[in-house]
């Protein structure tokens, strides 16, 4: 059994795609016989009852990320992990400092999650040139760079000036080895209602990054023979401009949008197409869950991720963003044809969580300091 031990540091465990995945390494090292720790700024979010029992949570009590460094520091020097994990600027920034302090104690990765170029500007309000300033003071001081795509690596080559071999790319646990048969007819009612023909999902926030009133402009340009459903699942902001758009095209009997959900496998294994509408992305951690379903996927070939988990269209349809008459089609003629199912959850099987977490251990340990 392995003796080393693992810090993962996160602002808190609600259910957003990287907290998730972050759980599923967490669950998996302690299976392989690693102790982990998960630091929070705050002891919250609807994930934390999915973490294994034997994973220790800290909570260091920080209302804001700056507020963490110090209390950080005195973690890390007291705590003697092997390797820390920081993920999601601006806290992989703040634990650098925290890891200097606390006298480079092991070894510190910091990971990112998505267009921080894009992101920090749309959704913090951060100035680019702050930005890339902050990044290439903190970010050098760390034992490795991981970015989950190809192209949130170039982002960050980009912003930090980094060399390419600074920066791994290793692709998200997004695979659960949950089960793919369907589920019954049912529960397919009980979630969808009855009706429809062909039922259309999508999952993620009600924020702009998702761009859902670009899918429910589409949903509505598809032909009334189609006969479909569409529900989006999530929560967030943008739900009241959501809800008015969808009763201006008249869709209040065919849109639904249930609200979060811990476990959406089963409106995974109830839908006949996945749709991700999203302005950036980091990785896409639903399109893969949609293909471990076998589920077809029409996603936006937003920077980054979709393009590359589905092989530029080999393994669904990419399309632009901001696109409703692009996207319509692409949805009426995915629906039109057959899905080979065993192909697409072959593809999701290579974003397993074993096969992942073999990818960041082998890289933890070695690593040159």
């Amino acid at each position: 059994m392995a003796s080393e031990k693992i810090t993962i540091i996160l602002p808190d465990l609600r259910g957003g795609g990287a907290e998730r995945l972050h759980v599923h390494l967490a669950n998996d090292w302690i299976l392989r016989g690693y102790a982990v720790d998960i630091v929070l700024m705050q002891k919250r979010g609807e994930l934390i009852p999915l973490l294994s029992p034997n994973v220790r949570v800290i909570e260091l009590g920080a209302d804001r990320i700056r507020q963490m460094i110090l209390p950080l520091s005195k973690h890390l020097k007291k705590s003697k992990s092997d390797i820390i994990l920081a993920a999601m600027w601006p806290l992989t920034s703040v634990a650098s400092i925290a890891w200097l302090l606390a006298k480079r104690d092991g070894r510190l990765f910091l990971s990112d999650h998505t267009q921080l170029s894009v992101a920090c500007i749309q959704e913090l309000g951060v100035n680019s040139a702050f930005l890339k300033a902050i990044m290439r003071t903190t970010y050098p001081i760390a034992t490795g760079i991981i970015g989950v795509s190809q192209g949130v690596k170039s982002d960050l080559v980009g912003l930090g000036s980094f060399s390419d071999e600074k920066v791994k790319v290793i692709y998200n646990p997004a695979a659960t080895g949950i089960s793919p048969h369907k589920e019954s007819r049912e529960l397919r009612f009980r979630l969808w209602g009855e009706g429809a023909r062909f039922h259309i999902l999508s999952v993620g926030a009600l924020k702009r990054q998702k761009d859902h009133e670009t899918l429910i402009r589409a949903f509505a340009l598809l032909p009334p023979d189609i006969n479909a459903k569409l529900s989006i699942v999530g929560e967030g902001p943008l739900r009241g401009n959501l809800e008015a758009l969808v009763s201006q095209n008249h869709l209040d009997s065919s849109v639904l949008m249930p609200g979060y959900v811990n476990d959406p496998y089963p409106w995974f294994r109830t839908a006949d197409l996945f749709v991700l509408s999203s302005q950036w992305e980091g990785f896409g951690n639903v399109i893969v869950e949609a293909l471990e379903c076998g589920v077809p996927v029409v996603s936006t070939d937003c920077p980054s991720g979709p393009a590359e988990i589905l092989e530029n269209g080999r393994y669904g349809k990419l399309v632009p963003t901001g696109n409703p008459e692009a996207m319509a089609k692409a949805i009426a003629s995915t629906l039109g044809e057959r899905a080979d199912e065993a192909a697409l959850m072959d593809r999701a099987k290579e974003f397993s969580v074993a096969t992942i977490s073999d990818q960041y251990l082998q890289y933890f340990f070695s690593a040159e300091m």
